[in-house]
């Protein structure tokens, strides 16, 4: 983990403002924008659901949208903000598109590919170094998605007391 920078919690609420749009949508809120020298050029937000699409997870929606923007698929000293921890298959997406920093929310301990559950990105095959740094906002982060999951079973009629 490398040190938190003064524009860290400006771009992490960003990231909220995309987690609260899919939370609205009924998709699980986890969102991510992308930053290129203090500039947000890449957005995207959970929609899954949405777009029947298991890979259209907010950090690979962003990378995409941050491509477009670049009309360049290297991400070269763009910074990645998600309120999530990315989770393996997302890490590796983060690697392929040459992201030089990670910045993430709440650690995710069942899925987390930034060194909480497994690291994709640490050692990684490709020889890139990625700079990664967690906790930002995490309980502001967490606070959402288990928000989220309490409404989702309430509407399902489990009253359950169950964590995230």
């Amino acid at each position: 983990m490398d040190n938190i920078n003064n524009d860290d919690v400006k771009f992490m609420r960003m990231a909220l403002r995309q987690a609260q749009i899919a939370f609205d949508m009924k998709e699980i809120p986890i969102g991510c924008v992308i930053v290129k020298d203090g500039v947000v050029i890449g957005k995207g937000y959970n929609q899954v659901e949405q777009l029947k699409d298991a890979t259209a997870h907010a950090e690979i929606i962003a990378i995409g949208t941050a491509a477009s923007t670049l009309d360049n698929w290297r991400l070269d000293d763009c910074t990645l903000y998600v309120t999530l921890e990315p989770c393996p298959m997302c890490a590796g997406a983060i690697l392929n598109s040459r992201v030089s920093r990670v910045v993430y929310g709440s650690p995710d301990t069942r899925f987390g590919g930034c060194g909480t559950t497994v690291d994709v990105i640490n050692g990684n095959a490709l020889k890139r170094d990625v700079q990664v740094t967690g906790g930002i906002l995490a309980d502001e982060c967490l606070g959402l998605l288990k928000g989220f999951f309490q409404q989702m079973r309430l509407e399902k009629g489990d009253s359950g007391n169950k964590g995230v």
